[in-house]
């Protein structure tokens, strides 16, 4: 499998190139700003780029969608709630297959209402859901810190250990991580009520 991590745009973002292999089928995960060297990578390893998956409705993860699109005929996903005009529309549970690629669809509203996960092949692209030693925001229009807390404790906690973290900004100590490394270490993935939750965000 191909599987490259870019960091472009000006708020640090992750976008990812997921393919079967050079000259496979594959994906673009949260185009942002800056995406010139993602449409040079596509070019130059021949990849057959058949969606464009959004985490998330902000435009730091949508902003390089037209420019994927007019290049590769890609079809945009995104969340069935997500206002961005998208070609095919996900809910929580849904799977899809591009090649022998598997991917699973998570849905966990918190930062914005139309968060989800993308599981693939033994990694999860987290969007601003989670980062790697953090969590998205909750304060900004769409957010909500009680949807925050059953995404976190109740949905992301309960995923295999073994994933990898593929999350949507370079804002932690690594690039990427593991759900298990996340328990141990993430201080906001530790067990609280939800008040608990609640009053930790607002400190």
């Amino acid at each position: 499998m191909l599987l490259d991590q870019y960091r472009i745009g000006p708020a640090l973002n992750f976008t990812y190139l997921v393919a079967t292999d050079e000259g496979g089928e594959g994906v673009v995960i949260d185009p942002s700003y800056g995406i010139d060297p993602v449409l040079a990578a596509i070019d130059a390893k021949h990849v057959k780029v058949r969606f464009i998956l959004n985490t998330h409705s902000h435009a730091d993860h949508t902003a390089g969608n037209g420019d994927v699109r007019s290049r590769t005929g890609a079809k945009v996903v995104a969340h069935r709630v997500a206002p961005i005009g998208q070609d095919v529309s996900v809910e929580d549970g849904d799977r899809f297959k591009v090649g022998s690629l598997s991917f699973e669809v998570v849905h966990t509203p918190g930062h914005t209402k139309d968060s989800v996960l993308y599981i693939f092949e033994g990694n999860v692209a987290t969007g601003d859901t989670l980062f790697v030693g953090e969590c998205g925001r909750t304060d900004l229009p769409g957010g909500d810190p009680s949807e925050m807390y059953d995404s976190l404790l109740h949905r992301v906690i309960r995923l295999d250990d073994a994933l990898v973290v593929l999350p949507g900004h370079d804002y932690g100590v690594t690039p990427t991580s593991t759900i298990a490394r996340e328990k141990q270490e993430n201080y906001t993935l530790q067990p609280r009520t939800r008040d608990e939750f609640l009053a930790f965000l607002r400190e």
